[in-house]
């Protein structure tokens, strides 16, 4: 042991940053590894409804919702085994300053030299996002058109999904681009206070584009429209109001058209909310739930409708509870303090970079000896320095989530929806084949929503009542 710490005490500085990054990242995945080879035991054990789901989740729906998880553990498995060996490749390998290289060659061909180091920067973007979507392609589509597609989730053709792939990466493209050449810009020219202006650029995008989403990029990928006039659509805004939750508009989103998974969700700032409902959380809606018009063969060139899943979502005063639930979050201040906490991180971490980036040892030990550039800095330090930090934050982000979520549901039940709550997740359980037995380990690091079981039990008594 005395010999092996002599060993490391000997190897430079940048030798040991290198395998501290390597060694961290691998010991984070066999912590995955190990945690998912729970959970999956999980799945090929308990093949029968223990006794106190007997009430909740009838036999079939169980054997369903079992398969799905196996699978989808299964399939997570072997790509996070491809992503940390590619990962570790392109680090052993020097594939971070070949990149660089090749994006100076490529940039320098175009009439910009090495002193215009943002230029290069964006092309480095450019190509490393390619190279991510092009070796993430074959997972993705395996994902789509095998994993759900044979549990009945999937509802795209693949026309749409390489129409919907490519509109995706333009689009960031166009939002990336131009914010990072401004945010390395700003660092430049930022002096010894640069981290407070990047940080400063960094509250004004992201609160930007929180606001702009669902309004100019959202549709881009899906139709939303109007919640029809009806019982609903009041029925929502008598609830909006008790609370003085300053609704302005609903929406249904058809999410069916990619997926049969359901969600709800609000937006906005200040006097300005809205509120978006997934049209497979709505049983009336759904598209999943209505035969073909006569004459159609139930599928276009972009979707197709399925009768897998069959009198989906939700009815009308389920829908108000969910809502309720997500409404209790603007009540209660969750979203605020969520906001808070990440711009408490993002400030603690633009003044570390500020601290750590002079250090060329970092630069060094992924290659770059000669040059330090902005980007590349970022990409090491917020990426692989900040590594151990970024893991325990997100685990105390995980537990402060499940709490809000109870508190949440609390809130809904206090609205007096504590019944409807309670169906209501039960039929969205079913709706999207989550399974409601896991092992306590896997449960505690990963999910950030409490187990159905215990959102039951917290809504038990007063569905009773």
């Amino acid at each position: 042991m005395a010999l092996s710490g002599d060993l490391w005490a000997e190897l430079p500085a940048e030798r040991r940053i290198f395998c501290s990054v390597l060694l961290f990242s691998w010991a984070v995945y066999l912590w995955e590894a190990f945690l998912a080879h729970r959970q999956r035991r999980v799945y090929r054990t308990t093949t029968h409804v223990p006794q106190e789901l007997g009430q909740i989740m009838d036999s079939e729906t169980f054997e369903k919702s079992r398969l799905y998880q196996l699978d989808k553990s299964t399939f997570s498995f072997w790509s996070g085994l491809y992503s940390e060996v590619e990962g570790t490749m392109i680090l052993l390998c020097g594939g971070i300053p070949f990149l660089w290289k090749l994006s100076g060659q490529i940039s320098g061909r175009a009439g910009f030299g090495p002193e215009y180091e943002i230029v290069q920067s964006l092309v480095f973007l450019l190509l490393a996002t390619l190279f991510s979507a092009v070796t993430g392609l074959p997972w993705s589509l395996y994902n789509t058109f095998v994993i759900e597609e044979k549990h009945g989730f999937n509802q795209q053709t693949l026309g749409f999904f390489f129409k919907d792939a490519i509109k995706k990466f333009v689009v960031t493209q166009c939002i990336l681009l131009p914010v990072t050449s401004l945010l390395l810009y700003i660092i430049k020219i930022g002096g010894d206070y640069f981290f407070i202006y990047a940080w400063l650029f960094t509250l004004v995008v992201s609160l930007v584009l929180v606001t702009i989403y669902a309004d100019y990029i959202a549709p881009l990928f899906d139709k939303f429209i109007p919640l029809p006039e009806g019982e609903l659509k009041q029925q929502i805004e008598v609830m909006a109001k008790s609370i003085d939750f300053p609704l302005t508009k609903v929406y249904v989103v058809e999410g069916s058209k990619r997926s049969s998974h359901s969600n709800a969700y609000f937006y906005g700032f200040f006097k300005n909310k809205r509120i978006v409902l997934f049209d497979t959380l709505l049983e009336e809606y759904s598209a999943l739930n209505k035969e073909p018009a006569e004459g159609e063969d139930g599928e276009n060139e972009e979707t197709k409708s399925k009768t897998k899943n069959k009198k989906q979502g939700c009815k009308n005063e389920e829908v108000l509870a969910v809502l309720g639930h997500e409404l209790g979050h603007w009540k209660l201040g969750h979203t605020v303090k969520n906001i808070i906490i990440s711009q408490m991180n993002s400030f603690l971490c633009f003044f570390l970079f500020a601290v750590l980036i002079g250090q060329k040892e970092l630069f060094a030990a992924f290659g770059f000896y000669d040059t330090q550039p902005t980007l590349i800095g970022l990409m090491i330090i917020f990426q692989f320095i900040f590594s151990p930090y970024n893991e325990v934050l997100s685990f105390c982000l995980t537990v402060l989530s499940r709490r809000f979520e109870f508190q949440a549901d609390a809130f809904a039940k206090e609205l007096g929806k504590a019944k409807d709550l309670y169906s209501a997740l039960i039929k969205l359980n079913k709706d999207n084949l989550g399974f409601p037995v896991s092992d306590w380990i896997f449960s505690m690091w990963h999910y950030s929503h409490p187990p159905l079981l215990e959102r039951l039990q917290a809504l038990k008594d007063a569905k009773q009542e």
